[in-house]
């Protein structure tokens, strides 16, 4: 009878204190619009004092050595802000100074002129970064939205910003492994005809893919809405079996992709 008591009372003390506590804001009704929020993220994308920067140097770190531990924070930022997409432009200010790192990389090694740097700045951001960001972010979040929602989850939906900023997460290791990292390997290695320039060579375009997909891969799988996500790293296999045809071909892809880049900006 004592325990019964005492049960009842704890029950009763929560049934009050959930009486007067606020719902999770996941449970909140009239949630910001997908407007209000980009309106919020722009005007905060110039006020550099609001932005926390060293969380964001951490996020860059963690997606080399343990990107598992930046989607858990996206998952947080959905109890407590109702949204999985950043709110904190700090880390996209961060990615355009590495696009302005690579690119002056590039110069020295392309031994482009200063109006050569400025195209080739141009096309990284607004092309390679942004552009296929749109295209890929757009195609994964029709995908998911259409058939990778869990019946159980009818009604809602993954958001575009959130697909757009997995974009930037997996594209982040891929700059610095491509562009920054490889440029100092170019041409004391990787330029050379020699067999062991082209595996390095490539190893790096898989190594980079390979970040780029399993990142990917981690940000809708840490989505409770969706299921059979597992299907977002066959990709892998096609690209080994091009790394396999490539060193049996006797392909240089790093030699081919500099001669592009040289040409679409001389």
């Amino acid at each position: 009878m004592v325990n019964r008591g005492v049960e009842n009372s704890f029950s009763s003390r929560d049934s009050l204190r959930s009486a007067y506590l606020p719902a999770p804001v996941t449970h909140r009704k009239n949630c910001m619009s997908a407007a209000v929020k980009r309106y919020r993220y722009l005007r905060r994308l110039f006020k550099f004092e609001q932005m926390d920067f060293e969380f964001a140097a951490w996020q860059m770190t963690y997606l080399f050595i343990a990107p598992q531990k930046v989607y858990r924070n996206f998952n947080y930022r959905k109890e407590t802000e109702s949204q999985f997409a950043r709110d904190d432009p700090a880390f996209l200010v961060l990615l355009s100074f590495w696009l302005c790192v690579a690119s002056v990389a590039f110069t020295f090694i392309l031994n482009l002129s200063v109006w050569a740097f400025f195209k080739f700045l141009v096309y990284l951001i607004f092309v390679d970064c942004i552009g296929v960001g749109i295209v890929i972010a757009t195609l994964l979040w029709y995908v998911s939205n259409n058939y990778f929602l869990k019946p159980a989850y009818q009604g809602q939906d993954v958001e575009w910003g959130y697909a757009f900023d997995v974009h930037l997460n997996a594209f982040f290791p891929s700059l610095i492994i491509l562009h920054v990292f490889q440029v100092l390997f170019y041409h004391v290695l990787i330029s050379q005809d020699w067999f062991f320039s082209r595996l390095f060579g490539n190893a790096l375009w898989v190594v980079a893919f390979g970040y780029y997909v399993y990142i990917t891969f981690l940000g809708y799988t840490c989505l409770p809405i969706l299921q059979r996500t597992h299907v977002l790293l066959y990709p892998l296999a096609p690209v080994m079996l091009v790394f396999l045809v490539s060193l049996a071909a006797g392909w240089n892809i790093t030699q081919t992709v500099m001669d592009f880049y040289h040409y679409r900006v001389v």
